[in-house]
């Protein structure tokens, strides 16, 4: 816009003669604006900058929280996925364990609770034995004589 108006007056000055005298004047005014605006940012630049940091603050905290609540989500799904992922293995270690004739877990715990019983019984078949020999009047071996087993005779040759 500036340089439309010093070419338009640039031109209607060299028609009259007065060329100098009106580039000197045009460069005085470009130096007066330029001072001007020098000026201006000068006492305007520290409210800018103020306006501008307090925007960045502002955009630093939503761009944070955006992120914090997708490290959550993704953190989220990963553990979701970590967790199919540990049971697809588990139920094929169990799979393989099984076709090999390992017992489960469940098959020890069963086995261990039937022996528990089995020598609970045991013990009571025990004592109720030794309670039959114990009583008295109950006709014990006698030491001494041994019988020879009986012999067959041989035949003839």
């Amino acid at each position: 816009m500036v340089k439309k108006l010093v070419v338009k007056k640039l031109k209607s000055v060299a028609k009259n003669g007065q060329l100098s005298a009106t580039i000197r004047e045009s460069a005085q005014q470009i130096w007066l604006a330029g001072l001007g605006a020098f000026a201006k940012a000068q006492e305007e630049g520290n409210k800018v900058f103020d306006a501008l940091v307090r925007e960045g603050e502002s955009i630093q905290q939503k761009t944070r929280k955006v992120a914090e609540d997708k490290v959550t989500e993704m953190a989220a799904k990963a553990t979701g996925t970590w967790d199919k992922l540990e049971q697809v293995f588990e139920n094929r270690v169990a799979r393989s364990l099984h076709s090999l004739g390992v017992p489960t877990r469940d098959d020890v715990a069963a086995l261990a609770k039937r022996v528990t019983e089995l020598k609970a019984e045991v013990e009571k078949l025990n004592k109720k034995s030794a309670a039959k020999v114990a009583k008295p009047g109950t006709a014990a071996a006698k030491p001494g004589r041994r019988v020879a087993p009986k012999t067959e005779p041989r035949a003839a040759s």
